[in-house]
């Protein structure tokens, strides 16, 4: 009896719901089956009609969209032409990566389980709804879905006779093996000079954007440093219009790659090559070029200064050969030991590297061969074009907020993406970043008269500064903006533009400043005061309705003033005002693209 089949199939944009197919692949090893784990872009779709026993775990990102890499899967599952019975041979089992802060909760999850059934398949329990806002965060529900998963599959594909689990602590072969050349050292130029540039910029394919400049925006008393960052993209062939992102993908900091090679008693300088351990690892990844030096590897592409998952902790777990350290790492490890592994890394924000500086025995018990399935590759950042091309040819500007803070750790808390793009100075000679443009999930319209009417405060004003730039340049003067921030003096972005684009007839300009009065003010309650002024826009003049900024409480708190300014200027009722808001959201003229 050969050993049954699993085939693990992700859609992921942050590596999240990869890390969670990863975990769920090493546990099917220990059941001795054989299994492969991909991004489900990279997967033969037609193949899924062959396929005895699958796993799809994926996230859900913007207003219910499918991730990057789940694209062209989810297109092609959802073709009318599919036969209903096409998938009738299929076992299956959708696991859901979510955060129910957000309205569509999981939403690519439930319809895909959903259009797996229709397709004919047998899905083998209730789609799983894992869900950051749980006590004991998404692991409150993978585990508990994760048990009745291997009940059902192994009753359904039983282990070989005669053979038994891999126990716990024992590790698992790695995905790839190091081989390190003798007497070469590669000529190293700075990392950030990247080679000539692609055809076509993309992921695999980056763009080296020269850094233009790179000027604080707030005042120089203000808690928090905000860039105004512009990168030449001259010969790139990008384009992009309003409500597009850039992508970049940031590097470790110098101190932090010399600190990890001296734990690990690497030699940053030393080349070797990858090699896959075996044929359903896949190849190497694209990024990693063969040979490869440890700096690179180290710099550029393992996320050593993220907060680990706690997959982290079960792998290196298996390498403790000290008591004291193994029973802690295999508390964290545990179900139950989820609080503590809260309260010692999730929320003083301990990084990886951190961690491997506190377990100093089994660190140096560590085998080079087990870095990639220890350490997550970094993932691009993405940011909120703030420029239009039609206003500034061959550019890309962003708004960027350093994220900077304290918690009980000796050291403050950086943000990896937005310290290393502050630390890039233009003026200490030409600097590169590596990046990348996609569409954004915003649309703005074409006609030309209809009103605009967007609400941005802070650093959300980002793709509203880059679709009044574009709507100015085509002529387009029916512009409303709500911007919200602290201070007039100390955080408000842009306002020279803003007032010349008002005294221009461009743009009608709303403020708060939360903290320039006794009382706060918010930008919803600006949105609540010109209750006439949208609702003659939004019902007489078919104006859209946009949203962009933090995720907490902003945008559900001018989504009220926005409902309550329907029932006051309308008449209608409550009910009404929720089915108006849900009915200008299908016809696309209410948008939003918020972040936590």
């Amino acid at each position: 009896m050969s050993a049954p089949k699993l085939l693990i199939l992700y859609g992921s944009q942050t590596g999240t719901a990869q890390d969670a197919a990863e975990r769920i692949g090493r546990q099917a090893q220990r059941r001795r089956m054989q299994v492969k784990a991909e991004a489900l872009d990279s997967y033969n779709v037609a193949n899924l009609i062959s396929e005895s026993l699958v796993i799809f775990v994926c996230s859900t990102t913007g207003q219910g969209d499918p991730p990057d890499n789940m694209k062209n899967f989810w297109r092609f599952v959802f073709r009318k032409s599919l036969p209903a019975g096409s998938l009738c041979r299929l076992d299956c089992a959708v696991l859901g990566l979510g955060d129910s802060s957000y309205p569509k909760f999981n939403f690519v999850a439930k319809k895909l389980h959903k259009r797996l059934m229709q397709l004919g398949a047998s899905v083998l329990l209730p789609v799983g709804l894992a869900d950051d806002q749980h006590d004991l965060g998404a692991d409150g529900v993978i585990d508990p879905w994760l048990t009745s998963f291997w009940e059902r599959a192994q009753a359904l594909y039983p282990t070989p006779a005669g053979q038994s689990l891999i126990s716990e602590d024992e590790p698992l072969p790695p995905r790839y093996v190091f081989r390190f050349l003798d007497n070469i050292t590669e000529n190293r130029a700075d990392s950030l000079r990247v080679p000539e540039p692609p055809i076509s910029p993309s992921q695999t394919h980056t763009f080296p954007g020269r850094v233009v400049s790179s000027k604080r925006v707030t005042h120089a008393s203000h808690f928090q440093d905000v860039r105004h960052i512009e990168f030449d993209i001259t010969g790139s062939d990008i384009e992009f219009t309003a409500g597009d992102v850039v992508m970049m993908r940031p590097c470790n900091t110098p101190e932090d790659v010399e600190q990890f090679c001296q734990l690990l008693r690497l030699d940053p300088d030393r080349q070797f090559t990858l090699s896959p351990t075996n044929c359903d690892t896949g190849s190497v990844p694209a990024r990693l070029a063969q040979p490869c030096t440890v700096r690179h590897l180290v710099e550029s592409f393992l996320d050593i200064a993220a907060v680990p998952r706690r997959s982290f902790f079960e792998l290196l777990a298996t390498f403790a050969t000290n008591e004291l350290e193994r029973e802690k790492l295999s508390e964290f490890s545990s179900a139950q030991g989820q609080d503590e592994l809260h309260a010692y890394c999730n929320r003083p924000r301990r990084t990886a590297l951190e961690v491997l500086n506190d377990f100093p025995h089994t660190t140096a018990e560590l085998s080079v061969d087990y870095l990639l399935d220890l350490f997550p590759e970094i993932q691009p950042r993405s940011f909120s074009i703030a420029s239009s091309l039609l206003a500034h040819p061959n550019r890309i500007q962003i708004l960027l907020a350093v994220v900077h803070y304290k918690t009980k750790m000796h050291l403050p808390r950086k943000g990896l993406c937005s310290s290393w793009l502050a630390s890039l100075d233009p003026t200490q000679g030409d600097v590169y970043v590596p990046l990348w443009v996609k569409k954004g999930s915003m649309k703005f319209p074409k006609d030309p008269y209809s009103p605009v009417i967007m609400v941005g405060p802070g650093t959300g004003v980002a793709p509203f500064r880059s679709a009044l730039q574009e709507r100015i340049a085509q002529g387009k003067t029916a512009n409303v903006l709500f911007f919200g921030c602290r201070s007039q003096s100390k955080d408000f972005y842009c306002s020279s533009e803003w007032e010349e684009m008002e005294k221009a007839g461009q743009l009608t300009l709303f403020t708060a400043f939360s903290r320039d009065q006794e009382d706060k003010i918010y930008v919803q309650q600006r949105v609540q005061e010109q209750a006439e002024l949208l609702w003659d826009l939004i019902t007489n003049k078919n104006g859209y309705f946009y949203i962009a900024g933090n995720a907490k409480q902003m945008p559900t708190a001018v989504c009220d003033a926005l409902k309550e300014g329907f029932q006051s200027q309308g008449g209608v009722s409550s009910a009404e005002a929720d089915e108006m808001l849900v009915a200008m959201e299908r016809a696309g003229r209410f948008q939003s693209e918020t972040w936590s």
